[in-house]
């Protein structure tokens, strides 16, 4: 970027003004079709995000003008949009799928910012080459999801693509049930998947195989130009960032739901927020999605499957590395020894232990059984531990963590280990308790959450949308005036399911 385009690209933003440039779109035509989106009757804005607009640059008054809703409507165009859809292909539940893309997403292009590039994706925008017996519709019911779930994966400090805004119509679209359409309008840096590289390995395109290797490596990993083997460096990079991404995953509770190769973000980033969740009563075998019957994307398998992807990716990377053992350490050690890492140092910092030791990793495992034994709430579990002190004075000291357990004798044995490492390192309580608050949240978006703001939206009142969205921005804050979203499932969400559909 030249001194003249950092100047610009850092003022804020009119819609009209908007620093396109279109890095994607000047890859041949091999990678896109150009299209312009079907756009949606009678557009309104349902909701939108301060925060992903001031990543824009955009001015803060641009998301009131119905100039803004007819754009993410689809509607109109952008000056300096170029609008395409792009081709890939991937592995859906472990097997080859063959040739996917955008069925329903339209790319209208990559604006500049001071901070690097942000694309702007319609979700939900219409039809495209890449349909396949789609109708190229996003629902109201899966655009809120992914809305509130990017922006609050965000405030999590997970990696994740991000939602600028929903734009909502009544233009009738028929799922499981008659449903409206709207859009969902959502920002990376790059919506370059591991089954981008995938599709040109598996059609024996090996120039434009090298072309994304050469654009990907060029933008976001210029460090791998000067290796001795600049595709197995990128591959060695990826490998890093999606071991730290499914560290985060996992010391959250989050489930994917579907992490098949063509939702794997080649930036190391939470992308196509679909079936997901996050971990209510803890059970290692969870499977939040509903349509995957044989539980390969549970929680316990994530780590797994994210493994099992790179080597999807390394595998498509072959004709460029030249050598398989090259490929495999690539992958293996990177991932292994970041992954490990991250995950120890994060559960550490849950529990309020300091800096992680050797055998930390025995302790957070016994609480995983115990966890898992006793079906504990996730999140309350570890926000309540917070408040315990190293050394009880009163017997009920322990309870807002013995009152979540059934098995009290258990609970109070790996308090009692918990506290021997307490005593041999960690902070004092007042200093331990703010860190430990720091890094458990109190407020996720547990599905039932999502499903009242649905619900709501669904006859036209966004006020608990809002509201929910509000709360997320802030997940490790009390709130007082969002206690509610802090509450285990109530008895009307036992059945809540969520699929491919969602």
């Amino acid at each position: 970027m030249t001194d003249s385009q950092a100047r610009q690209a850092d003022r804020p933003h009119r819609l009209e003004t908007l620093p396109f440039d279109n890095s994607f779109a000047r890859l041949p035509q091999e990678f896109h079709t150009r299209l312009a989106p079907w756009g949606l009757p009678d557009p309104h804005l349902v909701i939108a995000s301060d925060e992903a607009a001031a990543l824009l640059g955009l001015h803060a008054g641009e998301l009131d003008r119905p100039e803004f809703v007819d754009a993410l409507a689809g509607n109109s165009t952008l000056p300096g949009s170029e609008i395409l859809s792009a081709v890939y292909s991937g592995h859906q539940f472990g097997h080859w799928a063959g040739q996917l893309g955008d069925g329903r997403a339209h790319l209208l292009g990559e604006v500049r910012t001071a901070s690097g590039p942000w694309e702007i994706q319609l979700k939900g925008a219409g039809r495209t080459p890449y349909s396949r017996m789609g109708d190229g519709r996003a629902v109201l019911r899966s655009s809120i999801r992914e809305f509130l779930c990017s922006e609050a994966m965000a405030a999590l400090g997970i990696p994740t693509t991000r939602a600028l805004a929903i734009v909502g119509s009544s233009h009738p679209v028929q799922r499981e049930e008659r449903e409206t359409a709207a859009v969902c309008a959502r920002l990376a840096p790059s919506f370059v998947r591991f089954g981008s590289f995938e599709h040109w390995a598996a059609n024996q395109r090996e120039n434009e195989l090298r072309m994304l290797a050469d654009y990907v490596i060029e933008r976001f990993y210029p460090e791998a130009r000067d290796a001795a083997n600049p595709a197995a460096a990128m591959l060695a990079e990826v490998s890093r960032r999606t071991a730290a991404m499914t560290a985060r995953w996992q010391a959250v509770g989050f489930m994917h739901g579907v992490m098949n190769t063509d939702n794997m973000s080649i930036l190391g980033l939470t992308l196509d927020y679909g079936p997901f969740g996050f971990m209510d009563a803890f059970d290692a075998g969870h499977i939040c999605n509903h349509t995957d019957r044989g539980g390969r994307y549970s929680y316990r398998n994530q780590p797994h499957v994210a493994h099992w992807n790179l080597h999807a990716l390394g595998h498509a990377l072959m004709p460029l590395i030249g050598d398989e053992a090259a490929m495999r350490e690539a992958i293996d050690r990177n991932y292994a020894e970041v992954y490990n890492r991250d995950f120890v140092e994060l559960m550490c910092a849950k529990l309020g232990l300091g800096d992680a030791r050797e055998d930390d990793d025995v302790l957070i495992s016994r609480l995983y059984g115990l966890l898992d034994a006793n079906h504990t709430d996730y999140t309350l579990f570890f926000r309540n531990l917070g408040v315990l002190p190293a050394a009880p004075r009163t017997p009920t000291d322990d309870a807002p963590v013995r009152d979540l357990l059934i098995d009290r004798a258990a609970c109070d044995a790996w308090l009692a280990e918990w506290r021997a490492r307490l005593h041999s390192g960690a902070p004092a309580d007042a200093e331990r308790q703010r860190a430990m608050n720091a890094v458990n949240p109190k407020y996720v978006l547990r599905n039932w959450i999502a499903e009242t703001a649905i619900r709501a939206a669904r006859q036209g009142d966004y006020s608990e949308l809002h509201a929910v969205h509000q709360c997320l921005k802030k997940p490790f804050d009390e709130q007082p005036g969002h206690q509610r979203f802090a509450a285990p499932p109530p008895d009307w969400a036992e059945g809540l399911e969520v699929s491919c559909s969602s």
